[in-house]
């Protein structure tokens, strides 16, 4: 497609924009960047497939965003047609930094340097539950009464006449507003003024350089042009999937099913729209249950068996509305009402070659699932079989190097096109850290586990004068430690991080000294800059929890200790260094991490040289004056006085 002469022009423009441009507009230069770059550049110009893993600190958005551009002028300049270029992501924090921040310095940087002529822009894309359907919002405002109406759910209704994203307003909307005026799963308005038709259409048009989605709506795309549906997305020139480790588990969604207490809401409010308010009560009656029970907290040791006789009792009044309303409803509640109740038969039926489980649902609460045992061979025939580059990046994307696991999950063992590369860090872990391994090892099967673990947390956490994280694998655990460090004398600020409590982390970072309990999400994806976390305790190493998947995967191998090696302690050391992430986020960062395990922390432990593998190399000491002397050598004096007048919140 390219000359070698082209190429050699792009890669030397690369050079520039890291070498003397963005270093211009007051970023650091960093070589591993720039080869991380050139790897994606050339990945792009070559039609291959990359998998690039950048950890922290390496500057990967950057990295993939100036490739792009500089791939979208030689595209140009070949005389090849327009096309935008996509980038796919897991978190809307990031979404939001692509558009807001990272697209916008680089513009500038490109514009003063001459590279590029207008500022390259970019549209966030969502699937149409996140976006107004004008009609129904007037028919909601029509029919909310004044007097019995929340104030705050007022507000955010009349706020959505002047947006058409529901996300981030300035009120929230409750979630029985948002389904009652989101665009309806099957659209068919014509309306000249429709704001979400207008949207599309500029989407479509040559505005946008970079179109920005999820995994899941990239995956709705490839599944729509696969089966014949109209595309969800424009024809791509390039895409991008930064955050890919999650892309297998996001498919394995995406080409299953799932039923959660809103997906039951949902119909039964598309009943009462068309009328049938005995069908809508009838379905809430059968549903009660379910309903009730599909609203609690999701965590690991959710099974689906638990659920199957109140599914059963909901079934059964689906079958009863969809032979009573047959022929009666309208199109998008027709189709959703099967759908519902094929979803009911499958998950009661457990058809063979099918994967059960339960997962958190969006808003909360828990989702009951049901998807193929291998997406690795979807991912392959609707992604990967296009032919158009491919840049596959994240922070954990291999063991040591070795991608075969990711590979594997993901529909790529065999793709010829497959190139890989490990962006090597720029930090200097063997003076900014230091590894802690407890001389006198915790044993989780003591009756006096947490009683000694208490012990060894305060004293780390003495020495480190507070500024701690301390990462579990289960919220069980985050408790019981909770409870026993706030019946205690305490002089540092407590937070502890529930499911979806966000602000617990705002408010952990914006008064330094204190002390986080976190578990779930918090071991990835959340950012605590500076001194903020300069201690990081891990009490267990991040083995995942048996599920319904490595049951599954377990029958594949000969033996238990073979699937532990090959399976299990893989998945532990990659969420191992996701949780080391939180620690080491800048040049400038200094951490104690310690790690509790007797698995690991024994000399001869089972685990030991796993967890070595996984972390970069550094100090090693099972003294708590190391971890002290430690501090005091890295840390600022203003560090020792942040905490020093903070009260325990209890």
């Amino acid at each position: 497609m390219f000359r070698e002469l082209e190429k050699q022009n792009a890669h030397k423009e690369l050079e520039r924009i890291f070498k003397e441009m963005l270093p211009a507009a007051g970023l650091p230069e960093r070589p591993a960047q720039l080869e991380l770059s050139k790897r994606m550049l050339a990945t792009m110009l070559e039609n291959h497939i990359a998998l690039c893993e950048a950890g922290t600190g390496i500057g990967k958005t950057y990295a993939y965003l100036a490739a792009a551009l500089v791939f979208n002028k030689y595209r140009r300049l070949a005389g090849l047609p327009d096309k935008p270029i996509c980038i796919s992501t897991c978190s809307i924090a990031l979404q939001e930094a692509i558009v807001k921040e990272y697209l916008p310095t680089l513009n500038r940087a490109l514009l003063k340097g001459g590279l590029i002529d207008k500022p390259a822009m970019a549209v966030v894309r969502k699937g149409k539950q996140h976006y107004v359907c004008d009609a129904r919002l007037t028919r909601r405002l029509q029919c909310v009464n004044l007097e019995k109406k929340n104030p705050q759910n007022m507000a955010a209704l009349q706020e959505m006449q002047k947006r058409l994203d529901m996300d981030g307003s300035a009120h929230r909307l409750s979630r029985f507003d948002k389904r009652q005026i989101c665009v309806p799963r099957v659209c068919d308005c014509r309306r000249k003024n429709c704001r979400y038709l207008n949207f599309l259409d500029s989407c479509y048009s040559e505005k946008y350089l970079i179109q920005i989605c999820n995994h899941n709506l990239l995956l709705a795309d490839a599944i729509h042009r696969r089966t014949g549906k109209r595309p969800v997305l424009p024809d791509f020139c390039c895409v991008i999937m930064d955050e890919v480790h999650k892309l297998p588990d996001t498919a394995r969604e995406m080409f299953g099913y799932t039923l959660s207490a809103a997906d039951i809401e949902e119909l039964g409010e598309m009943l009462f729209e068309e009328g049938y308010t005995l069908a809508a009560e009838d379905l809430a009656g059968g549903a009660s249950k379910l309903l009730a029970m599909l609203d609690k907290p999701w965590d690991e040791t959710v099974e689906l068996k638990d659920f199957l006789k109140p599914l059963a009792k909901m079934a059964s009044r689906l079958k009863v509305i969809k032979r009573q309303l047959q022929g009666l409803l309208h199109r998008g509640s027709r189709d959703r009402l099967a759908e519902l109740a094929n979803i009911c038969d499958w998950l009661l039926s457990g058809p063979k070659q099918q994967l059960l489980y339960t997962a958190e649902a969006a808003g909360g609460g828990i989702k009951l699932g049901i998807s193929p045992l291998n997406v690795g061979w979807l991912l392959g025939y609707r992604l990967w079989s296009r032919q158009q580059p491919f840049v596959l990046t994240s922070g954990t994307l291999s063991v040591a190097g070795d991608f075969s696991r990711f590979r594997e999950y993901a529909g790529l063992l065999q793709r010829y096109r497959v190139k890989e590369f490990v962006a090597e860090l720029p930090f200097d872990y063997e003076r900014n850290c230091l590894l802690y391994l407890p001389v006198k090892a915790l044993d989780y099967k003591s009756a006096n586990y947490f009683d000694e673990l208490l012990s060894e947390v305060t004293q780390l956490i003495e020495a480190a004068c507070g500024h701690a994280l301390i990462l579990f694998n289960s919220y069980a655990d985050l408790s019981e430690i909770k409870e026993k460090l706030l019946a205690g004398k305490w002089n540092y600020p407590l937070y502890s991080m529930g499911r979806g409590t966000v602000q617990t982390s705002d408010n952990f970072k914006a008064r330094p000294g204190g002390v986080l309990l976190a578990a779930g999400a918090a071991w990835e994806g959340m950012d605590f800059p500076g001194d903020c976390v300069s201690l990081l305790i891990i009490p267990r190493l991040p083995f995942p929890l048996p599920d319904a998947k490595s049951e599954q995967e377990r029958e594949e191998y000969a033996s238990l200790s073979e699937f532990i090696q090959a399976a299990v302690v893989p998945e532990m050391q990659i969420k191992l260094r996701q949780g080391f992430g939180r620690a080491i986020r800048t040049e400038a960062d200094t951490c104690v991490i310690a790690i509790l395990d007797e698995r690991a922390a024994r000399e001869n432990g089972r685990y030991r040289e796993a967890m070595q593998r996984a972390l970069p190399k550094m100090p090693v000491t099972g003294s708590l004056a190391d971890v002290e002397a430690f501090i005091r050598a890295v840390k600022s004096e203003s560090y020792f006085k942040e905490a020093a007048s903070c009260e325990c919140e209890k």
